[in-house]
């Protein structure tokens, strides 16, 4: 009887270890969905510390990008000026950069079409420099 008994015993506990050990007793049948968005400043500052960024409609745009730099770019209207300057810290708001002055002017630029990216142009110091927009997708 005592070896009926383990048996028993044994393809119980088997039993339950399929029925419940393999399931999450937590698990209320929650999707989790994870999304990706643009990158903010602190992203690119922190791979990036000493890049030249600024923050315009909730996109950050950074210069130095080669493709960019080789483009022949027609400066169109100004969208906006640049109105704080942090280099402080990465909590950045719109019309903020970190390298530009205060009243940099921002410029649409006449081929954003044809070139398919975000691209501005800021005048600084009689100097225009190029910038592209950092969008996830």
């Amino acid at each position: 009887m005592l070896k009926l008994s383990k048996t028993v015993l044994v393809a119980a506990t088997f039993m339950l270890l399929t029925a419940f050990g393999c399931t999450n007793p937590l698990d209320t049948n929650v999707v989790e969905v994870h999304t990706t968005g643009n990158p903010d400043a602190e992203e690119i500052l922190t791979l990036e510390p000493e890049a030249d960024i600024f923050q315009f409609e909730g996109v950050i745009y950074k210069t130095g990008n080669d493709w960019v730099e080789e483009m022949t770019l027609t400066k169109e209207e100004q969208v906006g000026e640049i109105t704080t300057r942090n280099d402080i810290n990465t909590n950045f708001e719109n019309n903020m950069a970190n390298k530009l002055p205060v009243g940099a002017k921002i410029y649409s630029v006449k081929e954003s079409k044809e070139v398919g990216g975000l691209i501005l142009l800021v005048e600084s110091e009689g100097e225009l420099i190029k910038y592209v927009g950092l969008v996830e997708g």
